[in-house]
């Protein structure tokens, strides 16, 4: 692979997704490498935004039932256009909640302790707020996250599948890991994990904010148990849109652990009847009122998910992370950074992940350079080539632009300590 801006141009000529791209807004003079934090806006979501303002504006409490997407189903209608991402069926998934009340709602449900069989497994490389849910669902449980929790270590910022293994003990009741390590970008073997789980009787979910919209998914075929995600990074759902879970069709009946009116089942939701019959499907997880205009915008994103599909969108991920990883490899060697992103392709993610002790000021002088990048404390710097909006041309660039920040450095001028959002 060439590392010069004409091999880039041509490689853009050749995408067949690149018209995409003029679907979203892309800030002016800008280099949008951050996509793995906040995806960006595109005209069909905020088409959808405005959409259900107007069934708001002219139905009033009637948007419920009439208009072009009633409210009373959005939840389910967003989990049949999100199915097909995670390779389920359209009943085992529901658009609700956020990552981390997904999560509690998850293990509420199905974290049951018997005799000796106590323990979760969860892995240090993980987003700590996933953390946070399992010491307190513990601790709900009369357990202690102290004796409970068994946590998988790290090396070198990625997880042996190996030591996952291991830690599958006879007093393990669940695991729940990443899909994608939110830092190093790895993937991890779902199915291989969830096949050797199921050999001792675990239960098993994984967490896809990382994966969802970047990569494909066959969750039904593994065996997955359950999983839960966000939909404001890959997805591009927008900042705090509305989370997604997933439960395999095997536990599809089972009475949700965190009960709320909206997961009732729809032709008795509104007789409001003490004792509750949930809804037999994934939307019996529901919790409270859908919040309709924070999930609006995914009508609109979803839809092109759905015309582009999945494969396509992880040929050309897999493509831009290749090109920027062997232009890092040639371009900054002189420059101490460390790709700590596998560089196979089936265990890479949509974004890479640089470790260099300046990484705080090299990320300001990036954004100065109007190239958006993600810092992460201590030392890391994560650039996402998101395969609907980002060119080969702008890896190109956010390289090159690197090089130059390197060279004249550039970062010296900054204080190498994080903003308030990294």
């Amino acid at each position: 692979m060439e590392c010069t801006i004409e091999f880039a141009r041509k490689l853009d000529q050749e995408d067949d997704i690149n018209h995409y791209r003029q679907e979203f807004y892309i800030p002016a003079n800008t280099i949008y490498m951050d996509g793995n934090s906040l995806g960006l806006l595109s005209r069909r979501a905020e088409l959808a935004v405005l959409n259900l303002l107007d069934s708001w504006k002219n139905f009033g409490i009637d948007g419920w039932t009439k208009g072009e997407h009633p409210w009373f189903h959005l939840s389910e209608k967003l989990g049949e256009m999100c199915a097909p991402l995670i390779g389920a069926m359209p009943e085992e998934v529901i658009i609700t909640g956020s990552t981390t009340t997904n999560l509690h709602q998850l293990i509420a449900t199905f974290y049951k302790p018997q005799g000796k069989k106590t323990k979760i497994v969860v892995d240090e490389l993980n987003f700590p707020s996933d953390l946070y849910a399992v010491s307190s669902q513990l601790s709900l449980h009369g357990k202690s996250p102290e004796e409970d929790i068994v946590m998988v270590k790290g090396k070198d910022g990625l997880l042996l599948e190996e030591d996952i293994i291991e830690a599958m003990t006879e007093e393990v009741a669940m695991i729940v890991l990443p899909s994608v390590l939110y830092r190093s970008g790895q993937i991890l073997n779902i199915k291989k994990l969830t096949d050797e789980a199921h050999k001792r009787d675990i239960l098993i979910g994984f967490d896809l904010c990382h994966s969802i919209g970047a990569i494909p998914h066959s969750l039904d075929e593994w065996g997955v148990d359950f999983a839960f995600w966000c939909t404001y990074k890959h997805l591009n759902g927008g900042p705090g849109s509305v989370g997604g879970l997933y439960t395999n069709q095997k536990h599809l009946g089972k009475s949700p652990g965190l009960a709320g009116w909206f997961g009732s089942r729809k032709e008795k939701q509104f007789d409001l009847e003490i004792f509750m019959t949930p809804a037999g499907q994934a939307g019996s997880f529901q919790i409270g009122t859908p919040h309709i205009l924070s999930a609006a915008p995914l009508l609109g994103s979803l839809e092109i998910f759905g015309e582009v599909g999945i494969q396509k969108i992880r040929s050309k991920s897999e493509q831009l992370t290749e090109f920027m990883r062997i232009l890092i490899e040639n371009e900054l060697s002189n420059f101490e950074f460390t790709i700590i992103t596998p560089s196979e392709r089936e265990q890479r993610g949509g974004h890479l992940f640089l470790m260099h002790k300046e990484a705080a000021r090299i990320c300001k002088a990036l954004k100065s350079r109007n190239i958006i990048p993600d810092y992460r404390p201590p030392n890391g710097i994560r650039l996402a080539p998101v395969a609907l909006y980002n060119t080969f041309e702008e890896v190109w660039k956010t390289v090159n632009i690197l090089k130059e920040i390197m060279e004249k450095k550039e970062y010296s001028q900054y204080d190498n300590e994080r903003e308030v959002i990294a």
